[in-house]
């Protein structure tokens, strides 16, 4: 059995995508998946399951569609690699509470870095399959705008920290 985290784009954030985490946790435990647990209400799942990391992804979006009726992004990471991502942070000394990690499902391209609109105090680095942010003054008055970022889905360190531990724990 491997142990996936699968934090979701765009549920229950600024009135949209409602998704009850129990019903979230029902539904990956309909899909077969074992230990289920949720975590906040912004859409983040951890569990346990024998399919590969591309099968978890569809099984779940497929599900998903079903529910909402329109698509709903998934990003998937097994436990170790939710761990790498918390240990690649390259603002460790930075507010992880104004650190975040983009999950994409590949590689940022090339050009993501040159790509970006608005910056201001914030910075940003490129990872395995995420974008990393610190946000200087924090995120409710930042411009910065990411478009290599629109398909991903951002947390916090505080966050992916309690996440990685979560799936860890499996």
């Amino acid at each position: 059995m491997t142990a996936f985290v699968a934090p979701l784009r765009a549920v229950n954030v600024g009135g949209t995508g409602k998704l009850p985490m129990t019903e979230l946790k029902a539904m990956c435990e309909e899909l077969g998946f074992g230990a289920v647990r949720t975590y906040i209400a912004s859409g983040n799942v951890v569990f346990t399951s024998r399919k590969s990391e591309s099968a978890v992804k569809a099984a779940l979006e497929k599900r998903l569609h079903a529910y909402a009726g329109a698509p709903i992004g998934v990003l998937v990471r097994s436990a170790p690699e939710m761990a790498e991502v918390l240990a690649a942070n390259p603002f460790a000394k930075m507010a992880p509470n104004r650190t975040v990690a983009i999950f994409l499902d590949k590689a940022p391209p090339a050009d993501t870095l040159a790509g970006i609109r608005g910056q201001k105090d914030e910075e940003v680095k490129l990872g395995r399959r995420e974008i990393y942010a610190h946000y200087g003054d924090g995120m409710g008055t930042s411009k910065l705008a990411i478009p290599a970022a629109k398909a991903g889905t951002a947390r916090n360190m505080n966050t992916i920290a309690t996440l990685a531990k979560m799936a860890a724990e499996l």
